[in-house]
């Protein structure tokens, strides 16, 4: 039996996914990620919901992490309820029924010299 490690809430206050050019590789478009690890031994199924400083929050965005398993979640990726507004800040909040841990990226693509930013997530119970 694995021991499942993490928290169930996790807040992400910086959020902005880079305007850019679409026509690049997958690899190399700007993007934000979770980046989601699920030790346990059942799936984590987690809530995300989007705040920003000019309208309601959006949300559900609904992800299951198989159990034992890690997603890596695009940001851009979300379309349902819609899809994650590109060049607008914003924050979100993950809530999962099993703790997690979660970890923030952003490549930012838009110039030559690729910037990469992580930092783990704020986690409470």
């Amino acid at each position: 039996m694995a021991a499942a490690i993490g928290k169930k809430h996790w807040v992400i206050p910086e959020g902005y996914i880079p305007p850019d050019d679409r026509e690049k590789p997958r690899q190399f478009i700007s993007h934000e990620a979770a980046c989601i690890l699920n030790t346990g031994d059942g799936d984590a199924h987690i809530q995300v919901t989007l705040y920003f400083g000019d309208r309601d929050p959006c949300g559900p965005y609904l992800v299951t992490v198989p159990a034992r398993r890690t997603l890596h979640l695009r940001f851009n990726d979300l379309i349902d309820p819609r899809p994650v507004p590109v060049g607008t800040d914003y924050s979100s909040v993950l809530e999962s029924d099993l703790p997690i841990v979660v970890q923030y990226t952003r490549l930012d693509s838009r110039r030559s010299d690729i910037a990469l930013l992580s930092t783990i997530a704020f986690g409470s119970d």
